[in-house]
């Protein structure tokens, strides 16, 4: 039997090329934009899997963009309403629907105090996206499965591909382009994980780690391993987790940690070696021998994969670790309990 998210995972590649090829005419109109108006800072309003794609934004924009980025409180908006000062903001609402009510009372506040406002939506009709400025259509097709996989990274390459248009190198570009052929290459490398995931079937609780752009990364297979198999996990940058949260990790006790090549792998190999003395139970995704080496189980990453681009590969082995796990554990992996593929929150 296929699955819905099966299928979904696997269109990635294609999906992803589709963005990136027929989306950049729209992004250079949005860098258009953001150079005319000239933001003193962006500000990313989302929710669920699409806050953690304001979260590689933060790194993105703020590393290669020069721009200072923070994600909005949809509640002092809607719950509160007193909508603080945006108006030299640019205000980004993503949502995979583009039904976010939340989401949308941001932007609508944004722009009527005279803010740039885009959004980021599967949706190019929905109420979101007709309310913004601008919209970057994700184009990467209608996504059944309540878990996001491909409106993830689909979410990710719309930030990145109007970064690359705002960015002067080139570098971001010529990355961009060569995504789906990593992305092809991760499922590649990923067709190990359904013979050892029953490992973790029993399981109960579980940490994620990263830092810098994959400190996203963490929150998003995390949320992917909570909402279909009904586990209780915590998510945190490697720094953070040294900081206290690492006093829980005792023998056997799972952390999954993401670890490509790039300025924060010697950090997350000198955490890896913490752990294991520790006694946890390493879980490493990593395109990087001594990473590798240092966990249980490796889900193994492309060389020369571009720590910026990293994010996109990265959690494609998550997506797959999750849906495996939840079928062994017997979980419906397209419909989990008790959720809606779209969440209306107030």
């Amino acid at each position: 039997m296929t699955y819905h998210i099966e299928r979904e995972i696997a269109e990635q590649p294609e999906a992803l090329r589709r963005l990136v090829h027929e989306g950049m005419p729209k992004a250079e109109q949005i860098a258009a934009a953001i150079r005319a108006f000239d933001p003193a800072f962006v500000l990313i309003a989302a929710r669920g899997t699409s806050d953690n794609a304001g979260r590689y934004a933060q790194y993105l924009w703020g590393v290669h963009i020069r721009l200072s980025v923070g994600l909005a409180t949809p509640s002092v908006h809607t719950l509160y309403e007193a909508a603080p000062n945006l108006s030299r903001a640019l205000v980004i609402g993503i949502s995979q629907s583009g039904k976010a009510e939340d989401v949308r009372r941001v932007l609508d506040d944004a722009r009527k105090q005279g803010a740039l406002t885009v959004s980021i939506t599967n949706d190019p009709d929905s109420p979101l996206a007709t309310g913004a400025h601008h919209h970057l259509p994700l184009m990467v097709g209608p996504e059944v499965s309540v878990a996001a996989t491909k409106t993830y990274t689909g979410q990710l390459a719309a930030m990145a591909l109007i970064a690359a248009a705002l960015e002067q190198t080139g570098e971001l570009r010529q990355g961009l382009l060569k995504l789906p052929e990593y992305v092809a290459e991760t499922l590649r490398l990923s067709e190990d994980i359904p013979h050892w995931c029953e490992r973790y079937r029993y399981m109960e609780r579980f940490v994620t780690t990263g830092r810098g752009y994959n400190y996203a990364t963490a929150f998003e297979i995390s949320l992917k391993i909570k909402e279909l198999c009904y586990l209780a996990g915590a998510e945190y940058s490697e720094a953070d987790f040294r900081h206290g949260p690492i006093a829980m990790v005792a023998k056997g006790f799972p952390v999954i940690t993401i670890a490509p090549e790039g300025k924060t792998l010697p950090n997350m190999v000198s955490l890896l070696e913490k752990l294991k003395e520790r006694g946890a139970e390493n879980i490493v995704i990593s395109n990087n021998a001594e990473a590798a080496a240092l966990g249980e189980k490796v889900m193994r990453l492309p060389a020369g994969i571009p720590e910026w681009l990293s994010p996109l590969v990265a959690v494609i082995p998550g997506q797959i670790f999750a849906y495996r796990l939840a079928l062994a554990k017997g979980h419906s992996v397209d419909q989990p309990e008790g959720l809606r593929k779209v969440t209306i929150t107030q």
